[in-house]
């Protein structure tokens, strides 16, 4: 930054829209580097700049346009002049383009393949996937004019990226919630011309359930959950039990009279939960795919909730249809408990086994240890979806409130770029945080006033009939469960490694002092969270940003903007929030003691993973990480090698080639002839439904093939602990 353009720091810009902003050297120096200016000439310029300007009050863009293009042309350089104005205009064409409708849509009738393949769990050549995209291009279009310019520009130009732009602002939806299923099922609900009274057993329960999540994610753009659903249907699979007990009372032997109408009611269990996985698999919400659902389960207790809990572990273990596919929805979050299930003697030991099996075959379920999910977000309950948490918060009765509150949005700031921008200057980087870190503060406020534009009768079933909880009447304003905190909005982020790579270099994961900064940026990010729901009274949390197709935009676009950098935009992808750098080979312990101080500042969204080998045959190696972890991350997932081949009997890890996953026995890759799942953000998708972006997964393939040696060696240290002390808890796990 030169001293000259400094002197200007103090006069406020205008942008075109009206909105005033501080002078930022840094986009001057930008412009004058793209055009390969000398120093010599580069110096002319800033100081004609300074002169122009200094003693102004006020400095326009389009003042500031116009003078920069003229003082080019007035030195002698005609080329630069028009290589600058054609930036400027293209710059303009390419928001005219995002806002032009009908062009938007022609892209998506001439099969444009950013547009259909944008989400691996859409099939685009269903009817009303079709019509959703057609519905979302014309949003998004229509959107882009809605936002404040400073927003839509930052989002075109990929400082920024509104989520959902297919769905908000154009409606005023809402993102993802914790659906209050025990207020709807104990009081009964509307959906439609039918009022639906109340549950009595668990397979009617479990049918209102996925009645009730098609309609909520319909009304919504995001994901939904139900918490502790073992607790919950308990009530109702009592039912059917004390049915079951009157008809053994009539018929059957007094002895074998609970053993009776246990068994029958076993049977009634397993058929409900079996029901509700293929009703939520076969679901089609308005937005044209399945619902993205999560279900939560590992706290009860009682003989009822342990058989419902076998039963989800079961059925997901048996699989979908005749060919045994991998159930995508809903994810399963089991809870681990110390003194519940976490060691051999805890009550619910039996079923963590269960849970261990399920996870080497299935990936799911994902973790919540309990404890650690308390101390974060200072209550315990499942995410809203993918990662988004609700944080602790009480009613006025000062009663604990977690199902029916949910989320209103998310907005992302491109961190790498700001790293580029500052060109390793760390007071540079200081002072671009602090501007997109405003732009970032408009847009999440304007998320908040368009949400609370909506009306109870827009969608009733979520305002009026208990999906949020409280009852609202047509009149009310839905601001009433928004406000004082009870839902959340979000500042996401991506790319802590490229960030701390422009400073540090590529090998920075050992470096403390690199370590430390990433950790104060997160920091920083959770402090203006803070200070803006202390402003406003809503509340603001920092989201942990999973949007796998998020990662390739940012990058691309910084790419076009800085070109090739190594380590950095080369990768043609950035890594998600705060994780480990896929490319490394850390094991579990190192990556989770690498990424465990992050989510206590972003609590509003976090998850772990850890990558493993085909452990199938060996799921003690798996357990020792997840006892491990137990006391050092509060979520963690299972990213394992679970893909199937039905035309030669493969299993294992299928290619990542250009023209999708194969298998490597058959060179199969016919979706119809094979199961191929990954992680795509925080939920399992068949990526064989949209071709191939990067080689994440193949860096990923590489690394599970070099882990299988250290995890039997830990798992192997694990089991003589366990073995030489069985009371003793386990606080500290293998070391890496």
């Amino acid at each position: 930054m030169t001293a000259k353009l400094e002197e200007l720091v103090s006069i406020p810009v205008e942008k075109r829209s009206g909105v005033k902003t501080d002078f930022y050297p840094y986009k001057i120096e930008f412009i004058l580097d793209q055009l390969a200016l000398s120093a010599k000439q580069e110096e002319l310029i800033e100081k004609q700049i300074v002169n122009q300007f200094i003693d102004l009050d006020l400095i326009t863009t389009t003042q500031l346009h116009s003078f920069i293009f003229r003082a080019l042309k007035d030195n002698d350089l005609a080329k630069q002049a028009n290589i600058y104005e054609d930036y400027f205009q293209k710059d303009q064409e390419k928001f005219a383009r995002a806002t032009n409708v009908q062009l938007n849509i022609e892209r998506l009738f001439d099969r444009n393949e950013e547009v259909v393949h944008e989400n691996a769990n859409k099939d685009s050549n269903i009817f009303n996937t079709q019509r959703d995209l057609e519905a979302g291009v014309a949003s998004r279009a229509m959107g882009l004019k809605m936002l404040p310019e400073i927003v839509a520009k930052s989002h075109m130009r990929g400082d920024i990226h509104w989520h959902d732009l297919d769905y908000s602002p154009v409606t005023p939806e809402t993102n993802c919630c914790l659906i209050d299923f025990d207020e709807m099922l104990s009081n009964g609900f509307k959906i439609g011309n039918a009022w639906v009274a109340s549950p009595r057993s668990i397979q009617t329960a479990t049918a209102q359930m996925s009645q009730i999540i098609a309609n909520v994610a319909s009304l919504q753009y995001g994901g939904c959950s139900a918490n502790r659903i073992d607790q919950l249907l308990a009530p109702y699979a009592e039912i059917n039990y004390k049915k079951h007990l009157a008809d053994a009372q009539k018929w059957i032997a007094t002895d074998l009279q609970d053993e009776f109408a246990r068994e029958k009611t076993r049977k009634d269990i397993y058929d409900a939960m079996q029901a509700l996985e293929y009703e939520i698999n076969t679901l089609y919400s308005s937005q044209g795919q399945t619902p993205f659902t999560t279900i939560n389960f590992g706290l009860g207790t009682s003989w009822i909730e342990r058989e419902i809990q076998k039963s989800i572990l079961e059925i997901r273990i048996k699989g979908l249809g005749k060919e045994h596919r991998t159930a995508i929805f809903p994810k399963l979050t089991f809870t681990i408990k110390r003194g519940l299930n976490l060691n051999p003697n805890d009550p619910n030991y039996d079923i963590k086994e269960l849970a261990l099996e399920c996870s080497t075959k299935r990936m799911y379920p994902d973790l919540l240890m309990y404890d650690k999910i308390k101390e974060i977000t200072g209550s315990f309950k499942t995410p809203m979806g993918c990662r988004s948490f609700l944080q602790g918060w009480k009613d006025e009765s000062g009663k604990e409130v977690n199902s029916g509150r949910m989320n209103l949005g998310v907005v992302t700031v491109n961190l790498p770029r700001i790293a580029l921008e500052s060109k390793g200057d760390k007071d540079l980087f200081w002072s671009i945080f602090e501007e997109k870190m405003q732009i970032c503060h408009t847009a999440l406020e304007y998320r908040i006033e368009r949400t609370k534009q909506a009306k109870p009768e827009n969608a009733p079933l979520l305002y009026m009939y208990g999906a949020f909880g409280k009852r609202l009447k047509k009149t009310d304003s839905i601001d009433e469960l928004f406000k004082n905190e009870r839902a959340t909005v979000s500042l996401g982020y991506i790319g802590l490694y490229e960030v701390c790579t422009e400073f540090y270099g590529p090998k920075w994961e050992h470096n403390q002092e690199a370590h430390d900064f990433a950790e104060t940026i997160v920091k920083e990010l959770h402090e203006k969270c803070l200070k803006w729901a202390k402003e406003s009274g809503y509340h603001y949390s920092l989201y942990s940003t999973p949007a796998e197709s998020l990662t390739d935009t940012f990058c691309r676009d910084d790419l076009d903007k800085f070109g090739s950098i190594p380590n950095i935009t080369e990768k043609e992808y950035y890594t998600n929030s705060f994780h480990y750098d896929v490319r490394k080979h850390p094991t579990p312990f190192e990556k989770l003691t690498f990424e465990e101080v992050f989510p206590k500042y972003a609590a509003g969204g976090f998850i772990h993973y850890c990558e493993y080998p085909n452990l199938r045959q060996n799921p003690k190696a798996l357990e020792a990480v997840w006892d491990w972890a137990y006391d050092h991350v509060g979520y963690l997932g299972t990213n394992t090698s679970i893909d199937q081949c039905f035309k030669c009997g493969f299993k294992g890890e299928f290619n990542a080639t250009a023209r999708g996953f194969v298998c490597p026995e058959c060179g199969n890759h016919d979706p119809q002839f094979c199961d191929v799942v990954k992680r795509t953000c925080g939920y399992l998708g068949n990526p064989q439904q949209r071709p191939m972006i990067h080689g994440r997964h193949v860096e990923i393939a590489s690394r599970r093939k070099n882990m299988t040696s250290e995890m039997i060696q830990h798992a192997a240290k694990y089991e003589r602990a366990k073995q030489s002390d069985s009371q003793r808890m386990v606080k500290q796990g293998p070391q890496s």
